[in-house]
């Protein structure tokens, strides 16, 4: 990218800066991190599940690293509760376990801790952050540091995203099947180019719209939820992410006019379809929706699309949050937010402000 093109895209606040630094930080992290794959296959030596520790975005990362080491590596994984660690003290056999603990500060005292708990109930333990040095770094038995340089803006864009390049690093070398090196490869290019899309219209339908809520399934989850997320951060709107199976099974009742739906979808896979039906659903009852991604019917239907990256599923998420972050940003101006500081928040985020 241009030294030109990238001050255009990047506008006039720190966020979306690292967001247009973003092919580079994956191009960074993947050259930094594919080396580590022989070092994470002797970890998972004699181990058969994976346990993700993380909360905040980190924890909308680990989602997609859930669901990826299932259906791509043939791991069996969940996400951990950090409070069974911290404050039940339970011990647990985590022996057969690979304990993978996800922190962009890597300073997180509640993340640190959880992880020395787990090393303390036999498991083996890989960290997965954006700063080399860090507590949890320095403790765990393999580090995989992103390479997203360093990020001002209190929300997580590129070291969001490098955690996402991690987590496919590692379910890449934990699985037995075809690798995912060709497609790991396409990622910066593509979220290249979702950088210079017009989403002013989404960013103006989001900043006018008096009840939002984001859903998606699948590994698209993990996007929906940061979507909300950082919508209500950066944003200051509270904003609900669901799956699509949980917004079917009840919330699917609140939906009227005025309700602005933010669809996440893949544009391949077995979930494809049934996101372009949820688009008529939520029209049926009064909704806007705003798509993300897709296939062509999900976009046709939608009031207003956003392109995603042209990318199989299984790697989709590494680039479709891209076009989610750049009409957030621009949303908060149109707010008059300012969001490189959102109100209440800090770059390292305690649970208790007094947590041991």
């Amino acid at each position: 990218m241009s030294t030109s093109t990238s001050t255009a895209i990047a506008g006039s606040t720190r966020m979306a800066s690292e967001i247009a630094e973003q092919p580079d930080a994956v191009r960074r992290t993947l050259e930094h991190l594919l080396p580590e794959q022989e070092r994470l296959r002797a970890a998972f030596a004699g181990r058969r599940r994976v346990l993700l520790v993380a909360r905040g975005s980190s924890d909308n990362a680990a989602t997609y690293g859930r669901y990826l080491l299932e259906v791509s590596s043939g791991v069996p994984a969940a996400l951990a509760a950090p409070s069974v660690a911290t404050h039940y003290r339970a011990r647990l056999d985590l022996s057969d376990a690979l304990v993978v603990s996800v922190s962009q500060s890597g300073a997180t005292a509640e993340i640190v801790e959880t992880q020395a708990w787990a090393a303390s109930c036999g498991a083996t333990t890989v960290a997965i952050s954006n700063v080399a040095g860090s507590p949890l770094v320095d403790a765990a038995e393999v580090a995989l540091v992103t390479q997203a340089g360093p990020e001002v803006a209190v929300p997580a864009t590129k070291t969001y995203l490098t955690q996402l390049v991690a987590l496919a690093v590692l379910a890449d070398a934990l699985g037995t099947g075809p690798s995912l090196a060709a497609e790991l490869a396409r990622v910066p290019d593509e979220v290249e180019g979702l950088l210079g899309a017009d989403v002013s219209a989404a960013a103006e339908a989001l900043a006018s719209a008096g009840r939002v809520v984001v859903s998606g399934r699948g590994l698209l989850l993990g996007t929906a939820l940061e979507t909300a997320l950082k919508m209500e951060e950066t944003c200051l709107r509270p904003v609900r992410g669901y799956s699509y199976a949980d917004l079917r099974h009840g919330p699917i009742s609140v939906v009227s006019e005025g309700l602005l739906a933010v669809l996440v979808a893949s544009a391949s896979g077995p979930l494809a379809e049934p996101m372009a039906d949820l688009v008529r659903d939520l029209q049926e009852r009064g909704a806007h929706v705003l798509g993300i991604g897709g296939t062509r019917d999900f976009a046709r239907g939608c009031d207003l699309h956003l392109a995603g990256p042209d990318l199989p599923e299984v790697v989709e998420p590494l680039a479709s949050i891209v076009p989610a972050q750049r009409m957030i940003e621009q949303m908060a101006r149109r707010l008059g937010l300012d969001p490189d500081n959102p109100r209440g928040l800090d770059k390292v985020t305690q649970t208790e402000r007094n947590h041991r």
